[in-house]
């Protein structure tokens, strides 16, 4: 580290850790960081790599030309302090994030050609829904999407004005479009930045960036520092919290037991909602089969759980609950791949195969590793040529040589470094005890860390019911402004509250004088003494109503005769705060012994289905209950969940309630049905084509409860189910 001039690198990174650290910012490391004892002393990682068997040379070694990266995690709510810091500590004029340039893609070259043209939105936007999305890594181009999208083409050939816009598009596709910031870089010089790169103010902000992106700052001799924010981070960071609010426990979650029976328990029970890394279908029936039982078995599935490495799963399942099965290649792959099993889990195990078997020294292994990444023919060719020529000279048989070429040509791309997955599988393992162990408040956690998407909040309120947490609706008297935990004595009968900001049309004004008022003078014992504590000016008929819709003022008030008496309450919280600025009495003064009180007229109460439509208008989903609940025992019997559908050929049967539909024409004069379809796990696209419509047109509609026979396909990159026949919910029987 010294001889290479990178001593103040590590200690800059050391520095801003220990600030995240002290000031209790979780962090985490990404990449091969782990591998070295030097950021394992100096506490940038917690991952110590003699215990974990991680090479140093895979991060760093005297051959290697550039700079390590050391990327550095934060919990995404705190990220900006640590730049802020960096600031401070290093000085304003040697800060910057790093700016990055974003390019005309192919719908977006069209839109703005279109516009540019002159023409109509619609031109445009009618060209660009024509061009598929393209895959990670392989965005779509102009020329590409004209090959397979027979009615793009078709347009192109025959409509002069699409294909004048398309022939512009094409010369724009690929150039810069404008400037923005890099979702994580950030430069700190030795020197002023001036001295190095232009600078400019963010476009959207008063914030300092580059005006080079990140190659050419560092081709101007500045080291990049990659600040990367995570929301597991933060998901823990207020578990920790929670937990210390509502039971008094404080959490070092950085030095917790790494052979907890809890968190095993609930990795085998397949109950990864939430967590890091290990959620999802696939990734979940693996753990089930696995049974893990050591932080390897974490990290190793981390690791596999990847295109490629995919295939060794199962072998590793069974090795590890069978030794018998446990073999090795070559009995020099025993001190390499003991820990796996004989599988081939990490990079590392190639680099190391390599350089043990093959004679290879670090510098040439990680020309392997660059050439096995990029899959460039002439340069495998003579990685696997040099490779086999290595083994047969260091004593495998020529038979035996392409043998071992084969097994780890296909794994190399997409191998994690063993680094990475400890570090990973650290935070996942994290999660798991989080959940395991303070259920109630790591799902509140989860659920404040994903407000705003209402799919996500509905998948983890179905998670939380599972677990047997309640999660009911916002409640003026017990919630804050986020989620939050509702504590028993025992914790078994904990719940969760929804918060109050969660409500539309109430603003963060409103909420912060409830909690206010609450906080200094103690609960709300009615509705009189609500209307009389909150006198904020925002507390209007917008802001009432939809308190009493989404069931905030249930304590209080029934919601129906709170929304009919709705202006006689307004005239009441009028007088009250008149009264109260001129210090005078309120006519409403001499109803009862000179106190205020509320007389609201009777009202019938709110139909349970009405109910839960203002709070799925409200809160964007159902709370206290579900229009589905009656249906449950035949949706659990007669149905696949929606979250574990797959794209498949075989016919599926979903249930659940229509969302949303849109009726179209045909080009033959048909109508048919695009329909949001939702059930308890999650929501899903049907496509009803026009004679399967025609058979029950009247069954689509909006809050329709139906079960749906149909096939699951992949169309526009997202799965859709494909009606082939239907029926009410109503006319099934659950026998």
């Amino acid at each position: 580290i010294e001889k290479k001039g990178y001593a103040p690198y590590f200690l800059v990174v050391a520095d801003l850790l220990r600030f995240a650290h002290e000031n209790g910012i979780l962090t985490n490391i990404r990449g091969s960081v782990a591998g070295s004892l030097t950021t394992y002393l100096t506490g940038v990682t917690k991952v110590n790599p003699i215990e974990y068997k991680i090479p140093f040379e895979r991060f760093l070694n005297p051959e290697r030309p550039s700079a390590p990266d050391i990327d550095m995690d934060f919990a995404d709510n705190r990220r900006d302090e640590v730049i802020q810091y960096a600031v401070k500590k290093y000085g304003e004029d040697k800060v910057a994030q790093v700016g990055t340039f974003g390019t005309m893609m192919a719908r977006a070259a069209v839109r703005d050609v279109a516009r540019a043209l002159g023409q109509p939105y619609a031109v445009g936007d009618n060209i660009a829904k024509l061009i598929r999305l393209g895959s990670q890594g392989f965005p779509m181009t102009i020329d590409q999407a004209l090959k397979i999208t027979p009615e793009l083409a078709q347009n192109y050939e025959t409509d002069a004005t699409v294909a004048e816009v398309i022939n512009q598009a094409k010369k724009m596709e690929g150039c810069a479009r404008h400037i923005s910031v890099h979702a994580a870089g950030v430069v700190i010089s030795p020197r002023p930045l001036i001295d190095f790169v232009p600078l400019q103010f963010d476009p959207k902000g008063g914030r300092i960036i580059t005006q080079y992106d990140m190659h050419a700052v560092e081709d101007a001799g500045l080291l990049k520092f990659d600040f990367l924010g995570i929301r597991n981070l933060s998901i823990l960071e207020n578990t920790v919290k929670l937990a210390k609010e509502h039971r008094g426990v404080d959490v070092d979650i950085e030095d917790i037991p790494l052979d907890d029976k809890k968190s095993f328990e609930l990795l085998a029970k397949g109950e990864t909602a939430g967590l890091f890394q290990l959620n999802g279908a696939g990734m979940t029936k693996y753990l089930k089969d696995l049974r893990p039982t050591t932080i390897h078995d974490i990290n190793a599935m981390v690791a596999l759980y990847r295109p490629g490495p995919l295939e060794s799963i199962p072998k590793y399942i069974e090795r590890k609950h069978n030794a018998r099965l446990v073999e090795f290649f070559d009995p020099r792959m025993k001190e390499i791949l003991e820990q796996s099993y004989g599988i081939l889990t990490y990079q590392d195990d190639v680099l190391m195969v390599a350089i043990k078997l093959a004679g290879y020294s670090w510098l040439e292994a990680d020309k392997l590793r660059k050439a096995m990444g990029k899959k460039i023919p002439k340069e495998m060719a003579e990685q696997k040529s040099k490779f086999i020529e290595g083994l047969i000279k260091n004593g495998m048989s020529e038979h035996k040589a392409p043998e071992l070429w084969k097994l780890i040509e296909p794994f190399a791309a997409y191998g994690f470094n063993k680094a990475h997955a400890a570090s990973y599988g650290r935070v996942a393992y994290q999660t798991a005890y989080a959940k395991a162990n303070f259920p109630a408040e790591f799902m509140t956690a989860v659920l404040t860390a994903e407000s705003g998407d209402i799919e996500k909040i509905a998948e983890i309120i179905t998670e939380c019911h599972r677990m047997n947490i309640p999660v009911l609706p916002p409640n003026v008297n017990e919630s804050f402004g986020q989620f939050t935990v509702i504590k028993s004595p025992d914790h078994r009968n904990d719940l969760v509250r929804f918060g109050l900001e969660s409500i539309k049309n109430v603003g963060i004004n409103v909420v912060a004088a409830i909690i206010e008022a609450r906080t200094k003078t103690g609960r709300f014992k009615s509705l009189t003494d609500f209307i009389e504590r909150i006198h904020h000016k925002d507390l209007n008929k917008k802001s009432l109503e939809a308190l009493a819709k989404a069931g905030a003022l249930d304590g209080l008030g029934e919601r129906n005769q709170i929304l009919e008496n709705m202006d006689y309450l307004l005239a009441f919280s009028k007088e009250i705060k008149q009264a109260r600025s001129l210090n005078q009495s309120s006519i409403f003064d001499n109803l009862i012994d000179s106190a205020p009180i509320l007389k609201l007229k009777p009202s019938t109460p709110a139909d349970p289905v009405v109910k839960l439509a203002w709070e799925k208008e409200l809160l964007g989903l159902y709370v206290s209950s579900h229009p589905l609940a009656p249906y449950k025992e035949v949706l659990e019997k007669k149905t696949k969940p929606i979250k574990d559908l797959l794209a498949s050929s075989l016919t599926v049967t979903v249930g659940g309630i229509i969302n949303n539909y849109r009726k179209i024409i045909t080009k033959t004069g048909k109508p048919m049905v695009f329909a949001q379809l939702a059930d308890f796990s999650g929501e899903i696209e049907v496509v009803v084509f026009p004679d399967t419509y025609e058979r029950k047109p009247d069954v689509w509609a909006r809050d329709k409860t139906l079960l749906i026979k149909g096939q699951v396909q992949i169309r526009d990159n997202a799965l859709k189910l494909i009606c082939k026949d239907t029926k009410e919910l109503n006319q099934v029987k659950s026998a």
